[in-house]
């Protein structure tokens, strides 16, 4: 699926998305015409998905970070839908992932304090639907937090 050209292209893009397609062509050893077609490949068949911002939380004042890690009531036929429905309009929510097994769920909250991470916990997580049964986990450190892929 992908040759040599796009890897280079694509190990020198995960690590800096603001790069032009001049410079990225330079650093991938191919002409800016050929990157900016292989871009627009990788964008349009999806390899690519968009470029974000990294936003360091903690310096907006956002210092707790809690994992929750939820069980629901899976005698319910939509218990994962409208629980996970409900979920995505917690603005404090910032990542939501399902699992198979024991946890159903996983909630990354942020909050600027704890009297701020009960508020949420009290009035917005214990309010959602279908929960049996729900673990907090609070975030120490992040030893390592990398999308770059080894291509």
């Amino acid at each position: 699926m992908l040759d040599d050209n796009d890897r280079r292209i694509l190990r020198h893009y995960q690590h800096d998305a603001t790069l032009g397609p001049a410079e990225l062509a330079e650093r991938a050893r191919i002409t800016p015409a050929t990157c900016a077609r292989r871009l627009e490949r990788m964008i349009n068949d999806g390899i690519i998905r968009g470029n974000h911002a990294v936003i360091d939380w903690a310096v907006l004042g956002y210092t707790v970070e809690v994992s929750l890690r939820v069980t629901l009531d899976k005698t319910i036929s939509r218990a994962f839908e409208e629980f996970i429905a409900a979920a995505r309009g917690i603005p404090d929510v910032i990542e939501i992932q399902t699992f198979l097994g024991r946890v159903d769920v996983r909630l990354s909250v942020i909050a600027r304090d704890m009297p701020h991470y009960q508020q949420i916990y009290r009035s917005a997580i214990l309010t959602l639907p279908h929960i049996a049964d729900i673990e907090a986990l609070m975030h120490v450190a992040q030893i390592k937090s990398d999308e770059v892929l080894p291509i």
